[in-house]
Order: C-alpha cells, then sequence, then structure tokens
C-alpha cells in the first residue's frame, strides 16, 4: 500500500501544468523547462515511494498462540 503517494502526484500535476499550460519565460528561464523538470522528479519520486511500500517489512509481532487458561479445581 502506498502511504506517501500525494507529495509526488501534486508535484507531477504542478508540473504538467507548467509544461502544457503555462506559456512564459521569466528572467531567461523558460517555464515549460521547469515543468519537465518537476514532472520528471515527481514521476522518480513516486517510483521510489512504489519500491519502498513493496518491499516494506511489517514490524509488528504476531503471536498465534490460542488465547486461553486452564482452569484448575
Amino acid at each position: 500500500m502506498i502511504t506517501d503517494a500525494g507529495p509526488p502526484i501534486f508535484l507531477m500535476a504542478l508540473g504538467l501544468v507548467l509544461w502544457l499550460a503555462v506559456n512564459a519565460t521569466l528572467a531567461g528561464i523558460s517555464i515549460q523547462t521547469v515543468g519537465v523538470i518537476l514532472f520528471v522528479l515527481g514521476a522518480i519520486w513516486l517510483v521510489v515511494e512504489m519500491i519502498q511500500a513493496r518491499t516494506a517489512t511489517r514490524t509488528a509481532v504476531v503471536d498465534d498462540r490460542a488465547a486461553y487458561r486452564e482452569r484448575t479445581f
């Protein structure tokens, strides 16, 4: 189960908006290039999160013994 997928997906969405919807240049920096970089970083981050979620080990200890107590009379 992916627990931290929100931030990389948000970063990818922001990158796509900057890449595809904004057509401007700010002081010699292309906004489209920044969008592509953000999208790629978000995609890499999401892949890392998926790998970590798949390879995560469980830390809880499970005790499968029967829960009963013998009666003494």
